[in-house]
């Protein structure tokens, strides 16, 4: 039999490796003084616009961030940016994964139970919006109607607190953009959004028009966790306080939404396929970079995983399969987004510690494409004919060199192909990550769209590179079938 003790200590390593990448970052507690990580929204455009690295790393980067660079600065401190959906980064606010949150967000009464706000540097209002050829003129055409809500958002408290009063139906959005192509393509039959975004977005070719007056203005400020980061609100408070007296503020504002606003639209030229590759060829490579990171780093600890849960699976005796059966059945049942979820956000309120956003994706692959290839493995050891290990031990061979003198070399001959399959598998689901601000190929694929509306042309940019790795992948694994032959 396989040495027990050998095994857990396997698991025991992975674990502690996880461990390690996860407590090696930085501390709060170190940096706290001096370094912040921010959480922004990667379509929430001129609050916050991407450049083409997909950070916030050069100039005008939507008034927000220009906001914060320059407070940054005036007093003396450096922060970090993390990108993810407007849901997530509440949650993970809320669980001190970053230290603050910035995308237009409102301060409500029902925030400020669970957060701290700095001053407010902006007041923001939703608007009805419908496609530029829709009858809808005010909210009272909307009887009967399907309306789109972009989650957490001033728009959506707004249309929830009206939508009895007008009758209409509502469904609910993650970003801005995709939202906005519903209503275009006739999916949904309008949209309320905060004011300044669709503005921006229709002076930058969204074919929307504005159906109404700005309702519900609220205040717009930076978030904190309750409690968290006294220092950063006074840090930031005092900067906009000086901001502002300098003129400084007002220049920013101006740049983006005055009414000689600065920022320009894409060229017919930049709209073509070639010219969006041509001007994000950088931010498309780096996001192939990281996809292709994370799918080969995930794939390795998740085939060390998934081969410690299968040979766990064929031992004698009852506890190591259970043990296995249970981790292949908990993590394969686990829809890989609520898995994400719950090890970067969820986890750190239970730890009291950060986790690194890369470690959270290796771990989530690790765990939930382990418990797979946990599956095939066993099943590959099984599938070999219980003759074999009758011959090994009818020839005085322990259950232990059986296993991995006669057994697993057939049984590797059976699992190939699926260790292949799955890596393509892996590959794909990286896209799932792009919920909890991974920037992958789907992510990026989202902010190039929030600067220029090509659905289309940018998605099919996207699927062709997706294409073009799987088709590689799928001829290797052909080239290996054919030489184990």
């Amino acid at each position: 039999m396989v040495n027990c003790k050998k095994l857990i200590m396997s698991m025991i390593s992975l674990i502690t490796l996880a461990s390690i990448a996860t407590f090696a970052a930085p501390t709060k507690e170190a940096n706290a003084a001096t370094t912040y990580e921010i959480g922004a929204g990667p379509t929430f455009e001129p609050y916050q616009i991407e450049d083409a690295t997909g950070g916030y790393h050069g100039t005008h980067n939507g008034f927000e961030m220009d906001i914060l660079k320059a407070i940054a600065k005036h007093e003396n401190f450096t922060y970090e940016t993390k990108v993810m959906s407007f849901n997530a980064l509440l949650q993970a606010t809320q669980a001190g994964q970053i230290d603050a949150m910035v995308a237009g967000m409102s301060v409500t009464d029902e925030r400020k139970a669970k957060f701290d706000f700095t001053d407010a540097y902006y007041d923001a209002g939703a608007v009805l919006a419908v496609a530029k050829d829709s009858k809808i003129k005010s909210f009272s055409d909307l009887k009967g109607k399907t309306v789109g809500l972009k989650v957490g958002t001033t728009g959506s408290q707004y249309g929830e607190s009206v939508q009895k009063k007008y009758g209409f139906k509502v469904k609910y959005f993650n970003e801005s953009n995709p939202m906005w192509s519903d209503v275009k393509n006739g999916g949904i039959d309008a949209t309320i959004d905060e004011e300044v975004v669709l503005r921006y977005g229709i002076k930058n070719g969204v074919p929307l028009r504005v159906a109404s007056k700005a309702h519900s203005t609220t205040p717009i400020a930076f978030g904190t966790k309750k409690g968290a980061n006294p220092q950063f609100i006074k840090q930031f408070n005092s900067g906009l306080a000086w901001l502002k007296k300098s003129g400084k503020y007002q220049e920013i504002m101006d740049y983006y939404i005055g009414s000689k606003s600065k920022v320009k639209a894409d060229s017919a030229e930049d709209r073509t396929i070639i010219g969006l590759i041509k001007k994000n060829r950088k931010f498309l490579t780096n996001a192939l970079l990281e996809t292709l990171k994370i799918s080969i780093i995930g794939i390795i600890a998740a085939t060390i995983f998934g081969v410690i849960l299968g040979v766990m699976g064929i031992q004698n005796g009852k506890i190591l399969p259970g043990i296995s059966s249970t981790l292949i059945y908990i993590f394969r049942g686990l829809p890989m987004m609520v898995l994400a979820f719950f090890i970067y956000i969820g986890l750190p309120d239970v730890l009291g510690h950060k986790i690194p956003l890369f470690t959270a994706a290796i771990v989530t692959l690790m765990l939930n494409e382990g418990a797979y290839i946990g599956a095939f493995v066993k099943g590959g050891f099984e599938a070999v004919d219980k003759g074999q290990w009758e011959a090994a031990r009818s020839l005085g061979l322990s259950y232990q060199r059986s296993l991995w003198k006669v057994i697993a070399p057939q049984g590797v001959k059976i699992m190939v192909p699926s260790f292949l399959n799955q890596f393509i598998i892996t590959i794909k689901d990286t896209s799932v990550l792009s919920a909890i601000g991974v920037m992958e190929l789907t992510q990026t694929g989202s902010v190039i769209i929030s600067k220029n509306m090509e659905g289309f042309k940018v998605w099919a940019i996207i699927a062709v590179i997706y294409l073009i790795i799987i088709t590689a992948l799928t001829w290797l694994s052909i080239i290996v079938k054919k030489r184990m032959n």
